[in-house]
């Protein structure tokens, strides 16, 4: 007894003859290498009537996660990683001490005449 399945298992309806190579049409394309400092090689494609002034001088390459650049031979340093900085690190860098000690008061000022252990000014 035969299972029932199909003579032309595997295959979409209107895929086309099995094998075919023609699916559509492939723009130029021209491959840009580039380096990091390991020695990495990465290659990416764009289209050939790209403008050179469009195509990244470096990119961040995928297996090291080093910049790489196009020149084999000098491939870019690492930047200096900035240290990361909390909220109070950059409220530091905006604000004086005596900004600082008066935005403090005030907001002290605020809290305990929400609480009632202080009267509110009279206006």
């Amino acid at each position: 007894m035969a299972s029932g399945g199909s003579a032309i298992r595997g295959s979409r309806v209107g895929a086309g003859p099995m094998g075919e190579q023609d699916h559509g049409f492939h723009a130029d394309r021209i491959a840009v290498s580039y380096w990091d400092a390991l020695g990495n090689e990465t290659v990416r494609f764009f289209a050939a009537n790209l403008p050179t002034d469009e195509i990244p001088e470096t990119i961040d390459s995928p297996s090291s996660g080093l910049p790489a650049g196009r020149d084999k031979a000098n491939p870019p340093a690492v930047s200096k990683t900035e240290p990361y900085k909390t909220h109070l690190a950059y409220v530091k860098e905006r604000r004086t001490e005596e900004e600082a000690a008066q935005l403090l008061d005030d907001a002290l000022q605020q809290l305990r005449i929400r609480r009632g252990k202080v009267p509110a000014a009279a206006e």
